[in-house]
């Protein structure tokens, strides 16, 4: 049976028998000793990291130890409120620190460090229910990599198409519309990142 540990984009952790490309934590174990999800997550560290780091191995889901989380892609990742790991993904954190900064009013030897933008990436993925935070918007203002909801299914926002995800790769195609006004999963201000030029690795199924 396929264990509790993929991701989708609303954040909802689910069990999949498919392969994801990144691999995450939530800053601590959210199963128990039967490998049960029992909790959402452990902090606000939300992070997404490589699947291979200088030879590390690690028994999936021990008890104790923090719970490792699949998605299909960093779009995903983004779209549940994760961002880059700044040891394994130095490269890619350092670029999406750059971007979360030009989003921003810029101020004297403000260098958004991890834990800062822990603390606000966690209020804008996350509401006090535990519940995902989502909001209204064009479509058509949307940058590319980002994740809307349509008729509760979850399209990835690329090109002029909207990419239907599931949990093996993204499906089909379809016309992005003109002039639609969508729910938006990827939280506020990862949106504004990527509008600032950090560009989330997308899955092969998408081209």
């Amino acid at each position: 049976m396929p264990l509790q540990n993929r991701v989708d984009p609303c954040g909802a952790i689910f069990a999949s028998a498919a392969r994801g490309t990144f691999m995450g934590n939530r800053g601590g174990a959210l199963h128990n000793q039967q490998r049960e999800i029992v909790r959402q997550y452990a902090t606000r560290r939300w992070i997404t990291c490589l699947l291979e780091f200088k030879g590390r191995r690690r028994s999936v889901m021990s008890f104790g130890q923090y719970t490792e989380l699949f998605f299909l892609d960093e779009a995903v990742a983004l779209a549940a409120g994760h961002r880059p790991c700044a040891e394994c993904r130095r490269n890619r954190f350092n670029t999406f620190r750059d971007a979360w900064i030009r989003s921003r009013e810029p101020r004297a030897g403000n260098s958004r460090l991890a834990d800062e933008i822990d603390a606000e990436l966690h209020r804008a993925r996350i509401d006090r229910r535990k519940g995902k935070i989502t909001y209204r918007a064009s479509l058509n203002s949307l940058p590319d990599g980002c994740f809307v909801q349509i008729d509760c299914s979850s399209y990835l926002v690329l090109g002029d198409t909207l990419l239907l995800w599931s949990p093996e790769g993204y499906l089909e195609k379809c016309q992005r519309p003109n002039d639609l006004t969508v729910t938006i999963l990827t939280p506020e201000p990862v949106v504004r990142c990527i509008r600032q030029g950090y560009r989330p690795e997308i899955h092969k199924s998408s081209t």
